[in-house]
């Protein structure tokens, strides 16, 4: 028996499902570093902008209670000296890697 091979027909391609056929998924943007570090920045910065405020209200006299103020600028500071803490061992990484022989 031998088989003869026609060149004419054209075979689907069965090794791959079609497209249309798959689900079609959506997909959601993850952040990236460099956009999660922009936020932290922010939000320190804007931490930073409400305990300078706060003070300037306590100064003024449009705020008479300093347990909040004390309170906000000890949340900055810890926000703040977290935010170096970060960065240093960011810093510290990318030494680190410098030192990697290729």
């Amino acid at each position: 028996m031998s088989v003869q091979f026609n060149p004419k027909i054209h075979y689907p391609n069965t090794t791959a499902p079609a497209v249309s056929n798959l689900p079609s998924v959506q997909q959601e943007k993850t952040p990236s570093f460099t956009d999660k570090i922009l936020e932290s920045l922010n939000k320190v910065n804007d931490q930073q902008n409400q305990a300078n405020l706060s003070i300037l209200d306590l100064m003024t006299g449009k705020q008479q209670d300093i347990n909040t103020v004390v309170a906000e600028v000890a949340k900055a500071d810890m926000s703040f000296k977290l935010l170096v803490g970060v960065r240093n061992k960011l810093v510290e990484a990318y030494k680190e890697t410098m030192r990697m022989q290729v």
